[in-house]
């Protein structure tokens, strides 16, 4: 199988279902974005020590749902022949799986009055990458939703994923031993 297909040279791809659209189209842009949060995922899953190493098999499941995302936001609602992988039941499971873990890792934690900033360890660091990426990635979902019809549960399931990558981003830091660094001009704004 050949890499390059040269089909995309006028700027131009396939969605799955067979329709054209440019490469800028906004569903393009959406998956495009998913895809990109997928590979800092595994680049961050590559960077995890032996304090942190325990995230590795969630990583991977979370990399394959991110998948499953993209796949779902490169198929059109009115194509016939694909359905959607990311069904009400699967999405479901997904998120609740997600909550648990942000419960988990948010328990874990040291109790936070004030905005945090990105860093701590460099695994930490990584995740609050994978926090602000899903936050594009979401907006272009958004994008995307404002000017056709997507599979709503890719959204929740993006959604839930954000408030993951920060409870991850400071569990990693308990694991590490590493504090997470509070915004010096911070009032506190948690309860």
């Amino acid at each position: 199988m050949k890499i390059y297909t040269r089909a995309g040279d006028k700027g131009r791809t396939q969605l799955i279902g067979h329709k054209i659209v440019g490469k800028d189209d906004l569903r393009v842009d959406a998956y495009g974005t998913v895809d990109e949060l997928n590979s800092w995922v595994g680049y961050t899953d590559s960077i995890l020590s032996s304090d942190t190493k325990e995230l590795h098999e969630e990583l991977q499941e979370i990399q394959q749902l991110l998948f499953d995302v993209g796949r779902d936001l490169a198929t059109p609602i009115d194509d016939k022949k694909h359905d959607f992988i990311f069904t009400d039941e699967i999405a479901t499971k997904a998120t609740k799986w997600l909550e648990e873990k942000i419960d988990k890792y948010t328990a874990a934690a040291p109790k936070i009055d004030r905005f945090i900033l990105p860093g701590g360890s460099p695994e930490a660091s990584a995740f609050h990458v994978a926090r602000t990426t899903t936050r594009r990635a979401e907006r272009k979902m958004i994008a995307l939703q404002h000017a056709e019809e997507i599979n709503p549960q890719t959204e929740i399931f993006i959604n839930r994923l954000s408030d993951y990558f920060f409870a991850v981003a400071r569990y990693a830091n308990v694991l590490k031993k590493t504090d997470d660094v509070l915004y010096r001009n911070g009032n506190p704004v948690f309860r």
